[in-house]
């Protein structure tokens, strides 16, 4: 491991295991299994962006299994998916707020030249490479839809 982020994460992960904590431990594990799948895939060493990107994913699979295990009426899951999701978006820097990443996307949109929906994937491209893991690229996406349609 070599990034910052990963070197953080490995760090954590020794300090979890000598403190004991099972439940930390499995979360950063599990982060950590993640970022080495990637890289024996890809046959490459990750950025940080990378891993952003892996543990932004992540995330919303927490938020999806938090959401039907809701609707299970499965609380004993829920509990668990939610201190791993506690764990695994500390990873990631702080979120932006709705009104700094209109500002981030009218500026992008300008900068771009970009007046339609047919502009849609360049718009997203530049605004990917501002945003990512700074805020939810889906939300992103509804809003550019909304201000360019």
């Amino acid at each position: 491991m070599s990034s910052v982020l990963k070197n953080r994460i490995s760090a954590d992960m020794k300090l979890a295991m000598k403190a004991r904590d099972k439940k930390s431990t499995k979360a950063i594990r599990m982060i950590i299994q993640a970022i080495k799948q990637k890289e024996i895939d890809a046959r490459i060493e990750l950025t940080d962006e990378d891993i952003l990107t892996i543990i932004q994913k992540m995330v919303k699979q927490r938020k999806d299994s938090i959401l039907q295990f809701t609707k299970a009426n499965r609380e004993d899951l829920v509990n668990n998916e939610e201190y791993e999701l506690k764990i695994i978006s500390g990873y990631l820097p702080n979120q932006l707020t709705l009104v700094e990443i209109e500002k981030i996307v009218d500026k992008t949109i300008l900068d771009t030249n970009s007046s339609s929906i047919k502009d849609m994937g360049k718009l997203m491209q530049a605004l990917k490479v501002k945003l990512t893991g700074k805020a939810d690229m889906a939300q992103v996406s509804s809003l550019v839809r909304a201000k360019i349609s």
